[in-house]
């Protein structure tokens, strides 16, 4: 899952990185390249904490909307990956069957979203069961 991240860096400080999507969520670096890489193991723990306590993962505004937030004027945006499907338990390999159609389709998704076939699957239904929960 790609997560925008917004980076600010004042004249005598290190980057700062906020994560809009997840409220709370910052981390920082002596470099560029470091406050990504904070951002994204910041990301995942943070996932992990909303998990671990029960939550959902809040939904993702597109790099757009953020973009015209005047709240992040003036930052330096990148997109973070993080495989959601490696957090707050232990994996589990299965074996399902599908038409061939429609795991082309769920490839092509993945590829999109920068998320593995099994990552995109988890979240989908995960998703899923929270919807149907909701309704009844």
């Amino acid at each position: 899952m790609r997560y925008a991240v917004v980076i600010h860096k004042d004249v005598e400080s290190v980057y700062g990185v906020a994560v809009p999507d997840l409220p709370g969520c910052f981390s920082s670096g002596d470099t560029l390249e470091e406050a990504v890489e904070s951002a994204q193991e910041a990301i995942a723990c943070h996932l992990e904490g909303l998990l671990m306590d029960g939550e959902s993962i809040p939904a993702r505004e597109s790099l757009e909307t953020h973009q015209a937030s005047e709240h992040y004027k003036g930052g330096i945006w990148a997109l973070v990956n993080v495989d959601v499907s490696k957090l707050s338990s232990k994996t589990k390999r299965i074996n399902i069957t599908v038409p061939a159609r429609v795991l082309a389709i769920v490839d092509e998704a993945a590829a999109r979203e920068g998320e593995t076939r099994s990552s995109l699957l988890a979240r989908a239904a995960l998703s899923y069961v929270e919807r149907q929960s909701a309704e009844q």
